[in-house]
């Protein structure tokens, strides 16, 4: 629903603080590499339009002002800052107030609930110099369990109309949840919403699972399982907890699988008579393509968004690089020149960065590059940094940090593809490879 709004917003240059641009124009946001002043904007509580929808109410604003401010891009002034309230959803905005007080953006809402349960949350967002709305006002509709899903929906908009950027907030995370000491961690595959609420689990913690990863549509996931004692790849239904092992070979190791962009089509590495290749396998058919063949160890692939091309890891140079190729098979082109091992290449979802993991005097890193290898860029720094993922937006990226010493346990962080914003993500246990998912349906 959020994806059919586009952002109505040019994109400007903010070398000054937001404030003057702001001025002498419509509100704009820009975000790129260099210094950026968070936008300040108002978000009185939304009105409760019904005597039970207080409580609602309070949440889905929090969590409106939470999302926004989470990006490092936006800035939540104080109610105790107001000259004035909103009194009603349908009240005439007193703009000079605002101003008074440096608001550029203003949110306002109100929420009914009846006695069904279902929930009802308007909003508008006004441009505060101007005195303008921008867009229309919208609604969205839901269920007393489901008022975090609304409250993402409305911070994606808000966050979309002022930036020009797709949405993200209405997405989730599979990751595997890890427990016990570093000799017997127990390891098992979690879902939750992308700040790390509603956790829940799809696997237990009987065999050692890794890589998850989400299918276009966010319905199923793959992953690689050590049940049978050898690694195996497994293809997931999130709503029945249905699985199936894919296809393969009795004797073989299966693992890094990846689905394609048509959600049909599984990439991944397979090892067999002491030689690891990339193939790719139709679910529906069972039919299996080798890509590679070659005595590298061949891994981590992942498919440009349109399908056409597979970006992966290998050693066929002596070390791990990250190589291109068509996604059919064929001639495979270099892509890594900077010094150190790379690995885990992602494609972003808009199709102009790939994201890698790299390992240079000591450190790791997780960086972005150009699809043609060029304009590197290091994000992070640290002990152990590894597994990136894209957010649905192509703009935040998800990994797995571990810090250094004997009782370090695996987090999962996130960080703008400036390098801004690093922070860590919350979790109800150690956790690592991050997968996100677009967004929810």
């Amino acid at each position: 629903m959020v994806r059919q709004f586009l952002a109505i917003l040019c994109v400007a240059m903010l070398c000054a603080p937001v404030m003057a641009q702001a001025q002498q124009g419509p509100l704009r946001l820009e975000i790129n590499d260099g210094i950026i002043e968070p936008l300040p904007f108002a978000l009185p509580t939304f009105q409760a339009e019904t005597p039970n929808a207080g409580e609602m109410a309070n949440q889905i604003s929090a969590l409106v002002a939470q999302d926004l401010t989470g990006t490092g891009l936006f800035r939540q002034i104080g109610s105790d800052a107001f000259i004035s309230n909103v009194s009603a959803f349908s009240a005439p905005v007193q703009f000079p107030d605002w101003r008074a007080i440096n608001a550029q953006a203003l949110i306002t809402g109100a929420v009914s609930v009846d006695g069904s349960g279902q929930v009802v949350v308007k909003f508008r967002l006004y441009d505060v110099f101007s005195g303008n709305e921008l867009g229309q006002g919208l609604q969205f509709v839901g269920t007393t369990q489901g008022w975090r899903r609304i409250a993402h929906k409305v911070a994606d908009v808000v966050y979309e109309r002022i930036t020009g950027e797709g949405p993200y907030f209405d997405s989730r995370i599979v990751f595997v949840g890890e427990t016990g000491p570093k000799n017997d961690r127990r390891k098992r595959l979690g879902i939750m919403d992308y700040d790390g609420a509603n956790t829940q689990y799809l696997t237990d913690s009987s065999a050692i699972v890794l890589a998850p990863r989400f299918s276009p549509n966010g319905d199923r996931v793959l992953y690689t399982s050590y049940e049978t004692g050898f690694p195996r790849i497994y293809v997931l239904n999130i709503g029945s907890v249905n699985r199936r092992a894919l296809d393969v070979p009795d004797g073989t190791m299966s693992f890094a699988p990846r689905f394609a962009p048509n959600g049909q089509t599984v990439v991944f590495s397979l090892t067999t008579g002491g030689n690891t290749d990339l193939y790719t396998l139709d679910i529906n058919s069972g039919q299996r393509t080798r890509l590679t063949s070659t005595p590298a160890i061949e891994t981590a692939p992942s498919y440009s968004p349109d399908g056409s091309q597979i970006v992966f890891e290998s050693d066929r140079s002596g070390s791990p690089q990250i190589y291109v190729m068509p996604a059919g098979g064929g001639e495979a082109r270099r892509l890594s020149n900077g010094a150190g091992r790379y690995g885990t290449p992602v494609w972003s979802p808009k199709g102009d960065l790939i994201a890698f993991t790299k390992q240079n005097n000591g450190r790791f890193h997780i960086g972005v590059m150009r699809t043609d290898g060029s304009e590197e860029r290091l994000l992070t720094a640290s002990f152990l940094d590894e597994g990136p993922t894209w957010s649905p937006n192509g703009r935040v990226i998800m990994f797995t940090r571990e810090t250094q010493g004997e009782n370090g346990a695996p987090a999962l962080y996130s960080v703008d593809i400036s390098g801004r914003n690093l922070k860590k993500v919350r979790t109800d246990t150690a956790a690592s490879d991050p997968s996100w998912s677009p967004l929810q349906r």
